[in-house]
């Protein structure tokens, strides 16, 4: 459908068609007539839809403009990142409406030069909810007059905490008005708003199919427990990125992996919540301008953020939502260019939460083992051998008086050659970290990998059998019981042979589990040997041969064999 199909007037025509914008993506479709009709909404969109302009132009036609000193379009963001797109997409709305003036308001700004601009007037303001709850405790932004407010990404308002603020500025904004809700995922809270604050909400949802973004590869590769960073290094010195994000969950792991990045002689900088404005606007300026290579973000900061030219995506912590998944992603592969997305997992609780994942954007992630330290080293000979040749000849002669220096000091063309190209290929490699891939578990067998043990506070004494340990832990965890090696029965305890990298995954499935009707505590091992243990084997390739065990480690007739004694001497010795 096309906007000139709409009930729209003639200066938003205008507008749109000078933006190039002509058919409607499906949530403007489905939103805009709603909201032309005053009707409340709560839409439930991803980032890259569209929906800026799905509320942005009904906000703008529904302006009266009777009275410009009143605000009459409230526009709730959770960055101000996402509060300056949103106020300069409807600004381009808005560029034939001379009875519209909009106004940006958010932390880190000077709140003067915002004053100002409420005092000449504007009809739709847009802003962070601390920052509008700033102004309206000054009276610089009044909500009588207020006929629309919209929350633009809910989700992550609360997520950082701005429920309070938000039910404040719904309480104080006039009953009689248009409460539009726009958001990713719905959660409890997104549900108890909606309920409290909305009357009888049009519920839109965009069709999950534009989930999948085709030109996005997506990867995936398991690593060994607290080898996440090295693994990481080698990734980005394998696939040699000139722009790329990295994300984690946490803003103490953002500052720690940024530090380590860095070390490593790699163009990174942090970005999240807890930075000043100054500070957040310098790392992004920095990384437009590709003199900062590698972003490394939070999810809530990078919202907002729209950089073109991002080569790949490192998801070095899981997303905790899955939607989060596909504003991660989503940041490389646009405007018809590829890109490539690599997440780092630990453990078969992570597998199967990217298996989850996988399932809900309908995309194959495919699982590519990590590059070895020698690989990395020969693409990286390649590409010297592929700059060096792509060089222009030298024109100046001071090359060359230089090389008759270096022959009269005894070091030839193609020694001095060989002294630059090692200390170049030095640089590159310095860095890289010695790493030995993990070998994780794959469809119930140990293929060799680490093993540690885990201690049951059950044992020998509460009638427990192996079966029993061995079941409990399968039903627990959705393991294959040849997961499990060596279990040692104890009078009170017992111990278990599981692997590494598991081990974070079993100890969360196993807390509370009970065995045989007994409530029991799942832990790392400590301890050394205890008498009175029953070691149980789930390889019979592992059981030793107790015959063996009983000469020594060799077999009974091996030792016999040996000795082959005179029995005629034997009897003359008897007599």
């Amino acid at each position: 459908m096309q906007f000139k199909e709409l009930d729209l007037s003639q200066e938003i025509i205008d507008a749109v068609e000078e933006l190039g914008f002509s058919e409607m993506t499906e949530i403007q479709e489905k939103s805009i007539p709603v909201l032309l009709e005053g009707r409340d909404v709560v839409g439930r969109s991803n980032t890259g839809t569209g929906k800026t302009a799905a509320f942005g132009i009904p906000a703008v036609e529904r302006v009266t403009g009777s009275d410009k000193r009143c605000a009459e379009v409230l526009i709730l963001c959770p960055t101000r990142e996402l509060a300056m797109q949103a106020a300069g997409e409807i600004r381009k709305f808005a560029k034939y409406k001379r009875n519209v003036r909009t106004c940006a308001v958010y932390g880190g700004a000077s709140m003067e030069k915002q004053i100002m601009e409420l005092k000449r007037g504007a009809n739709i303001v847009i802003g962070t909810p601390g920052r509008v709850m700033d102004h309206m405790r000054r009276r610089t932004l009044k909500l009588e007059q207020l006929k629309t407010v919209i929350l633009d990404e809910a989700d992550e308002m609360l997520n950082m905490g701005f429920r309070e603020d938000i039910e404040t500025i719904l309480a104080e904004a006039p009953e009689e008005r248009q409460t539009v809700l726009f958001s990713a995922t719905m959660p409890k809270e997104i549900m108890a708003i909606t309920e409290k604050y909305q009357r009888d909400p049009v519920q839109i949802k965009i069709k999950s199919a534009q989930k999948t973004v085709d030109l996005i590869e997506q990867y995936y590769f398991e690593v060994a427990m607290g080898r996440k960073t090295d693994a990481l290094r080698l990734l980005i010195a394998a696939y040699s990125p000139s722009s790329a994000m990295v994300f984690c969950n946490t803003k103490k792991m953002v500052d720690e992996l940024t530090e380590e990045l860095m070390k490593s002689g790699l163009r990174a900088a942090g970005l999240h919540g807890d930075m000043k404005q100054a500070q957040r606007t310098q790392v992004m300026n920095s990384f437009k301008a590709k003199n900062t290579n590698i972003l490394v973000a939070t999810d809530v900061a990078a919202r907002g953020i729209d950089v073109s030219g991002i080569d790949a995506v490192f998801n070095y912590d899981l997303p905790q939502d899955n939607e989060y998944y596909i504003h991660r992603i989503g940041r490389t592969g646009r405007a018809g260019k590829k890109g490539a997305a690599y997440t780092l997992i630990t453990g078969r609780r992570q597998f199967f939460d990217l298996k989850a994942i996988a399932q809900y954007t309908k995309a194959e992630i495919r699982e590519m083992p990590l590059p070895e330290r020698s690989d990395i080293v020969a693409l990286k000979k390649q590409k010297l051998v592929e700059d060096i040749s792509a060089m222009a000849h030298p024109e100046d002669g001071a090359v060359y008086d230089i090389l008759s220096v270096l022959e009269s000091m005894g070091i030839g063309p193609r020694e001095a050659a060989a002294r630059i190209i090692g200390g170049k290929l030095s640089e590159e490699i310095a860095a890289l970290p010695e790493f030995s891939a993990a070998r994780p578990l794959k469809k119930g067998h140990r293929n060799g990998a680490k093993t540690v043990k885990v201690d049951i506070n059950i044992g020998r004494s509460k009638r427990i059998a192996p079966n029993f340990i061995l079941g409990a832990l399968v039903d627990a965890t959705g393991m294959s019981g040849q997961d499990f090696g060596k279990i040692d029965i104890y009078d009170d305890h017992t111990t278990v042979e599981v692997p590494e990298t598991e081990y974070d995954y079993i100890i969360e499935s196993t807390n509370p589990m009970k065995i045989n009707g007994h409530q029991v505590e799942v832990k790392l091992y400590k301890g050394g040997h205890e008498k009175g243990s029953r070691p149980v084997y789930n390889d019979r390739k592992q059981r030793p041969d107790r015959r063996k065990m009983a000469y020594g480690g060799r077999r009974k007739q091996d030792v016999f064999s040996d000795y082959t004694p005179d029995r005629r001497k034997r009897t003359k010795k008897r007599h």
